[in-house]
């Protein structure tokens, strides 16, 4: 399984990135607006990485303007951790979950909220793109939601979302399926709107859409273990630990 996933990391970001090689790490710079990628390790290197290999990566970070942002599997890649602590940056762990178990009796959404699949062309597409950005106290940058459109529109990037009865996204994520696997990302949910079960709802939604498709394999990254617990009702069960590395005054 954890095979299947590193693949999945190295194809997902080539649709919307290009790869820079930097031997056993490689780094994806995003093309277009959105969310800035990640170095991760190059995918069949057999080299362990040493500290020298994430320095590199970090200045050509920093000559691009990019975060200093690195992401692995701790059980595929063990060596990673001790070479890019030692390059100052912080490193935490995440549950990293796959779709393994039938999903518990969940309750329907708030009446007055409607869950749905978004599509290229819906009006309320810019709604939908805003709303995990509000989760995190950002705006989405010019160009996010016509980038957004194309993936839908090609079939890189399933979207849905939660909406009251004005038409407004409280909620929303993504799943983006290559082949037979998928990752459900990017969900969150406006401040305001929070513990009324919207996130759970999407990712039901989610991965009702991505078996749907066919997809065998659907996996996400829950941000603690309480995040876990709540991802355990729709039938994930913890496979790995997701780590995610970056500069400590990144989490101050």
């Amino acid at each position: 399984m954890l095979t299947r996933l590193e693949t999945y990391y190295d194809s997902v970001p080539r649709s919307g990135a290009r790869a820079e090689d930097f031997g056993p790490l490689t780094l994806f710079v995003r093309e277009g607006a959105g969310w800035p990628y990640y170095a991760r390790p190059t995918l069949g290197h057999t080299g362990a990485a040493d500290v020298e290999a994430v320095e590199k990566v970090r200045a050509r970070q920093r000559e691009l303007g990019l975060p200093e942002a690195f992401e692995w599997v701790a059980e595929t890649t063990p060596g990673l951790r001790a070479p890019v602590e030692a390059s100052g940056l912080v490193v935490h762990e995440h549950p990293l979950m796959v779709l393994t178990a039938e999903a518990d009796a969940l309750p329907s959404p708030p009446e007055d909220v409607t869950v749905r699949l978004v599509g290229s062309a819906d009006p309320d597409l810019e709604s939908a793109v805003a709303a995990p950005y509000a989760a995190f106290g950002a705006t989405p940058t010019p160009g996010v939601a016509a980038q957004l459109a194309a993936r839908i529109e090609a079939g890189l990037t399933r979207l849905a979302a939660a909406f009251d009865s004005s038409g407004t996204a409280l909620a929303a994520g993504q799943h983006q399926p290559v082949g037979p696997v998928t990752e459900v990302v990017g969900v969150g949910t406006r401040p305001e709107s929070r513990r009324r079960g919207l996130g759970l709802a999407i990712t039901a939604a989610l991965v009702e859409d991505a078996r749907a498709l066919g997809v065998g394999t659907v996996f996400l990254t829950a941000t603690d273990a309480t995040v876990a617990r709540l991802y355990a009702r729709l039938g994930f069960r913890t496979a790995g630990t997701a780590l995610i590395a970056e500069p400590a005054e990144a989490t101050a």
